[in-house]
């Protein structure tokens, strides 16, 4: 018993549907881990990415699930269901690529040559990232705020839930960057990636003073009202990047509007200067959502991390 008179473990952490959602996530994780490592495998960057989002993503559950129980959770300088339903969201980011990465490269539907437990094994995987991808899902709608709710954490909210994916997009942008795309050719080219790493950045900024429960930090006006400048700010350059961009890749004055035909699959500069472009506007569609839902919040900012509520 703790000096409370409660005790030591969180029941709540195993006998509720949060901590349910979590005990599936680590024993689905295990299992793709399990599955790989043993029969199905992987190989090149593709796989290694799959690979390390679900090491990552089964450690930081682990981690999660361990403080929560444990209620040790208590004793860090963190606003605790910030960082859950922050971490519930980026990895079911993580879940989704993978779940769709690895059956793209590694299933077959004719058995290899050497012979079909290989497959069964890769198949496998896949259904249970899938399942795991739920999971993870249902985690993010179980913390997530309401409406008519009183909103204390920011990143249960559908605005702090769209940084998880803007950042996220983001980093999908820098992977194509650095996949040949040529950027440092015009000026204009290098304005777009200043523009995606500052607003990155100060994505990110809001993230961190939401989970480190430092939303007061920001003197000049409320936390609320900062997002949303920030938000307006990115969206007006992000607007800019997905029409800039455009125009100094794929304009015959610059680049060319069609794919050439002798660019070697995977490693084709035209590919990734497609990707940046498609990922640019899909960011600055998630960044005008996130301003036009968060004149809809009214955030109560607080020093006092927040406690589970699993």
């Amino acid at each position: 018993m703790d000096s409370l008179g409660g005790p030591y473990l969180n029941k709540k952490a195993l006998c509720s549907p949060l901590g349910a959602a979590r005990l599936c996530q680590l024993a689905l994780g295990c299992a793709v881990i399990a599955m790989v490592a043993h029969s199905a495998g992987y190989s090149g960057s593709q796989g290694v990415f799959c690979m390390a989002a679900w090491c990552f993503c089964f450690a930081m559950t682990v981690v999660v699930f361990f403080l929560d129980a444990t209620r040790l959770h208590s004793c860090l300088p963190i606003s605790w269901d910030n960082l859950t339903v922050t971490c519930a969201a980026f990895a079911t980011l993580m879940y989704v690529t993978a779940s769709v990465v690895y059956p793209l490269f590694f299933v077959q539907i004719e058995c290899p040559y050497a012979g079909c437990e290989v497959r069964d094994f890769r198949i496998a995987v896949t259904v249970c990232s899938i399942m795991a991808t739920l999971a993870y899902g249902a985690e993010v709608a179980l913390c997530r705020a309401r409406p008519g709710q009183v909103v204390v954490g920011y990143m249960a909210t559908v605005s702090g839930l769209l940084k998880v994916v803007q950042g996220f997009v983001t980093c999908i942008i820098f992977g194509a960057l650095a996949n040949g795309s040529e950027y440092s050719r015009y000026a204009a080219t290098i304005y777009c990636v200043v523009v995606y790493a500052f607003c990155f950045a100060l994505t990110a900024l809001v993230v961190i003073m939401t989970v480190c429960g430092r939303t007061k930090a920001v003197r000049c006006m409320p936390f609320d009202r900062f997002t949303v400048v920030c938000t307006l700010l990115e969206v007006l350059l992000y607007l800019s990047a997905s029409v800039v961009w455009p125009v100094f890749c794929f304009d015959t004055k610059y680049g060319s509007p069609w794919r050439p035909s002798s660019c070697p699959q995977g490693k084709c500069t035209w590919d990734s200067k497609v990707v940046v472009a498609v990922f640019s506007f899909v960011n600055f569609v998630l960044y005008l959502v996130d301003l036009i839902y968060s004149q809809r919040i009214k955030f109560v900012s607080s020093h006092v991390p927040t406690f589970s509520r699993a």
